[in-house]
């Protein structure tokens, strides 16, 4: 049941957010650079928000019943889903994308739950899951969230988007979801992370979801230079981002058995390299088919990074540590758009694969902690 509530909410954000670039294209009405400013802002700031709800809303829910706010956060998403779909300009939309991430990532507790099985196979494997289906959804979304965006028009997918995850509140609080109460501490000292241990975890967590993150918002800018004709961009934009979905979502399930065959102070630092140096090869991809191969390529060694270092740390850390990491991740989502797009106002879609690579080779040695 938590793979499929995860599931269905990570088509749902998906489902909108791959047309959410072309659609603040549409409502704008001042010029490129600062169309530019506004979709990083835009599609980055509800990770912003998110950073500083995310571990609130993950202490609550390890502190208090689970369920019951796991149905909050899904219900006040479906409501936000719809204030964005009544938003009428740039200011109006920022605003509803704020509240969004006033909510918090849901994505908190499903990994909290899934951390307190005690056997440690188990858990990476149910780790791996929510992982898989995070990226599942972002697999099945974006064709279908790029053509219903085409044909039905924008809102009426911000719509869409609501009564899904309408649907997952109804599921969690009526379906056969199964929540462990969280582990008994054995001793206070022996449980409780160095804080310096959990901050270079989060930060390489940060520069991972940054590599993973940026792309939708650089897309109105990228596709013409790989020879995608406007009327095109739309639909191959959802193509682009669909197949990384599927390379992610192949990268979660394999986290599990890599972690058994590899220590993770060799695979981590291998992990985060082979995605650093697969984005700036971005930068010489001439067509958008050897974007596309090289792009699966790198999502193919990022998306296993986040299952394997929660893995490491949660069962000891408990709700807060990964609300701690999911703040992380969601900071990526702000700090990859927003970057971006600043950078592709004034230079070329190279100098942003360059200083996204050289940032990802920088947090290498961190892994190795």
């Amino acid at each position: 049941m938590l793979t499929i509530v995860v599931l269905l909410v990570s088509f749902a954000w998906s489902f909108v957010y791959v047309g959410l670039p072309f659609y603040i294209e549409h409502i704008t009405t001042v010029g490129t650079a600062a169309t530019l400013a506004w979709t990083g802002w835009i599609l980055g700031v509800t990770s912003l928000v998110s950073m500083a709800t995310t571990p609130l809303w993950g202490r609550y829910g390890s502190r208090g019943d689970t369920r019951s706010v796991f149905v909050v956060m899904q219900t006040l998403q479906a409501l936000g889903f719809l204030a964005a779909a009544l938003a009428g300009s740039l200011v109006e939309l920022f605003l509803a994308r704020v509240v969004l991430g006033a909510i918090g990532a849901t994505s908190t507790l499903a990994f909290m739950v899934a951390s307190r099985e005690p056997e440690p196979s188990e858990r990476r494997h149910r780790l791996g899951m929510i992982q898989s289906a995070t990226m599942g959804g972002q697999v099945l979304a974006p064709l279908v969230g790029a053509a219903a965006a085409a044909r039905l028009g924008f809102r009426v997918s911000f719509l869409l988007g609501g009564l899904m995850l309408g649907g997952c509140a109804a599921l969690l609080q009526w379906g056969n979801l199964r929540i462990l109460p969280p582990p008994e501490p054995i001793s206070g000292a022996r449980h409780r992370l160095p804080v310096q241990t959990v901050a270079m975890t989060a930060a390489v967590v940060l520069v991972g979801s940054a590599q993973e993150a940026f792309l939708a918002s650089v897309l109105p800018g990228v596709l013409p230079g790989l020879g995608v004709p406007p009327r095109a961009m739309l639909e191959v934009g959802g193509m682009l981002i669909f197949v990384s979905g599927v390379a992610g979502a192949v990268g979660g399930l394999l986290a599990p058995r890599l972690a058994d065959q590899v220590h993770h102070r060799r695979l981590l630092p291998a992990l985060l390299t082979a995605s650093s140096v697969g984005l700036v090869l971005l930068g010489a991809a001439g067509s958008i088919w050897l974007y596309t191969t090289l792009r699966i390529i790198q999502s193919l060694a990022i998306a296993p990074l986040f299952p394997l270092v929660v893995g490491r740390i949660a069962h000891h850390g408990g709700g807060e540590a990964i609300g701690i990491l999911n703040a992380a991740r969601a900071g990526g989502s702000f700090v990859g758009p927003v970057v971006a797009t600043s950078l592709l106002a004034w230079g070329p879609p190279s100098v942003v694969y360059l200083l996204l690579g050289v940032a990802g080779l920088a947090a290498v040695p961190l892994t190795r902690r």
